[in-house]
């Protein structure tokens, strides 16, 4: 697999949609129920499968949510290209939110949020440079990526100090992204040898 150059064109122009919408959300609330993923009424409004990746509940979702975005975006875009970024991005959130569906604690509750998209590409990172140390705000030293993304996973699965997260989408993320990562890797090797 050949070096993609550094364009992150792709990763800016999903950080500037969401952005958008969450302007668009704070204007008119009612917009997150007409883009939010919700069981009870899915096949009423079968669009909200990819909607709600652009939607957020708040500005610390959002900003949580784009930062990440753009430093495992920015990278892997120039590991894989544009196109596999954007598959991974949406097929990790969609994976993530027909798991939702599937085991959402309330089929009345709603779920917004790139979180599903963004563990898929931290799950993909992770497989392709599971030994890249990043920075985990508050913790004072570089972590490996692996621990990293698995640790936060598990800390915002843990439903009694994140009872609103979407776990499940989160983890439909991730088991898409290291499928994709594992794929990508395989043919890196292959690529070198």
């Amino acid at each position: 697999m050949a070096y993609r150059g550094s364009n992150p064109t792709a990763v800016w122009l999903l950080i500037a949609i969401n952005l958008l919408l969450f302007i668009a959300t704070v204007i008119n609330r009612d917009l997150i129920l007409l883009l939010g993923l919700q069981p009870a009424i899915f096949w009423a409004r079968p669009w909200t499968l990819v909607t709600n990746l652009f939607v957020h509940a708040g500005i610390g979702h959002i900003l949580a949510n784009m930062i990440t975005l753009y430093f495992f975006g920015s990278y892997l875009s120039r590991l894989i290209g544009r196109r596999n970024l954007l598959m991974v991005y949406f097929g990790g959130g969609i994976l993530g939110n027909i798991f939702y569906l599937l085991l959402a604690p309330s089929p009345f509750s709603i779920a917004v949020g790139a979180s599903g998209a963004v563990f898929a590409l931290g799950g993909a990172l992770t497989v392709m440079r599971p030994r890249l140390r990043v920075f985990i705000f508050p913790i004072p030293v570089p972590l490996p990526l692996w621990v990293a993304v698995i640790g936060i996973f598990l800390i915002l699965s843990i439903p009694r100090l994140f009872p609103h997260i979407a776990w499940q989408a989160h983890l439909g993320g991730l088991i898409l992204g290291l499928a994709a990562g594992y794929i990508f890797r395989r043919r890196e090797r292959y690529f070198y040898t």
